[in-house]
């Protein structure tokens, strides 16, 4: 008898890169995944793998628009999951995010259900009043498991449950982010420092400009320049607040980049900054591969940032909305070549020891298994 593939219906947004990991990782690992998403599909990866399947129905919803509580419009779509649901006849109903695809999720009744959550779901979602606290408690109460990718928003998630709630980190394959020689963008001898975000308020991006602001005026001897990986709605505001600086001719915005890029932008970089301004960055993917890659990194000391950083070993932590500390963070770097060194190989060696990506998908695993043997 052929024992029956095991089947994971993700709800999540499709166009997440995180999404794209997971579902490729269990794909790779047996299981037959299905994607309900809210947003259209926007890329051909889903057909890399014959055991991952789209099931969402079209939709001219945009999870990503709209006002919170234009965000309850999710139920409308309740009648395309339970469909999906008697279709894939799922193992496991996995919700990555507590407030939106969690409220489809705790509505479908299916069960093993699992709630992931991410970051505003928890620290911005609740805080808008009454009724979303209400919401948020109700999906959580639904849910068979909980689980944060950091132990700052397990800590937040609790104010709403009295639940367990699982730690199970974001991770990185430390054989694609890994030091290697950088790609020619730059001259040789330049000093590049990068940050990899979207530009968006809670990234806290103009800091880091002001502070590269800040190191130009203090060592007009040394070919600085500065790198912005990303897309948002802040481009404009950050490239006019760098000529207003009198630096734009060093600022160098790059716009979206393709996930399969990324490694390649870390390794150009000489130090990385991660200025967010939120504690609703729950966890810090950004900077573990920055890790990965050997680069000593500068962190503000928010969210679930400060628990993937080991202070004056892997990187600097400094407190948010403070381009001063930022820039003498970043020169400390700079005039010590030793201390940059060591920064890089301890953070590759932490990443190694605790964030390893077949490590994460392997503690995933095993909790599905827990749950549906």
């Amino acid at each position: 008898m052929v024992e029956r593939q095991r089947r994971i219906l993700l709800l999540s947004d499709v166009n997440s890169v995180h999404t794209r990991k997971w579902a490729l990782s269990l794909a790779g690992d047996g299981y037959l995944v299905g994607i309900f998403s809210l947003n259209k599909k926007k890329e051909d990866w889903l057909n890399q793998n014959p055991s991952i399947l789209y099931l969402s129905e079209a939709t001219n919803f945009n999870a990503s628009e709209g006002s919170d509580i234009g965000k309850l419009k999710y139920i409308s779509a309740l009648s395309g999951l339970k469909k999906a649901i008697r279709q894939f006849n799922p193992d496991i109903l996995h919700a990555h995010y507590a407030t939106s695809y969690g409220l489809l999720g705790a509505l479908a009744g299916f069960h093993p259900f699992i709630i992931s959550v991410w970051g505003s779901d928890v620290f911005d979602f609740p805080k808008k009043g009454f009724l979303f606290r209400r919401l948020l408690r109700y999906n959580l109460k639904k849910a068979d498991k909980i689980l944060s990718t950091s132990k700052i928003m397990a800590k937040e998630t609790s104010g709403y449950t009295d639940k367990e709630i699982i730690i199970t980190p974001f991770g990185v394959d430390t054989d694609i982010f890994k030091p290697k020689d950088p790609p020619p963008f730059y001259k040789q001898g330049d000093i590049v420092i990068g940050t990899i975000k979207a530009l968006e308020k809670k990234y806290g991006i103009e800091y880091l400009i002001r502070a590269f602001g800040l190191l130009k005026k203090r060592n007009p001897q040394m070919p600085l320049k500065l790198m912005i990986v990303g897309k948002g709605s802040l481009l404009n505001e950050l490239k006019a607040l760098a000529a207003e600086l009198n630096i734009e001719q060093d600022v160098h915005f790059t716009g979206f980049v393709d996930p399969e890029q990324i490694p390649a932008y870390h390794n150009l970089f000489t130090v990385e900054v991660f200025p967010s301004v939120s504690d609703s960055e729950s966890f810090g993917v950004a900077v573990i591969e920055a890790s990965a890659c050997g680069k000593p990194v500068v962190v503000s000391n928010v969210g679930g940032l400060a628990e993937v950083v080991e202070n004056n070993k892997t990187g600097i932590l400094v407190p948010p909305e403070d381009s001063e500390k930022i820039a003498g963070a970043v020169e400390k770097l700079l005039t010590d070549s030793n201390l940059r060194n060591e920064m890089g190989v301890n953070g590759r060696q932490r990443v190694e020891k605790l964030y390893e990506w077949n490590d994460c998908v392997m503690q995933m695993e095993d909790i599905y298994n827990k749950m549906a043997p």
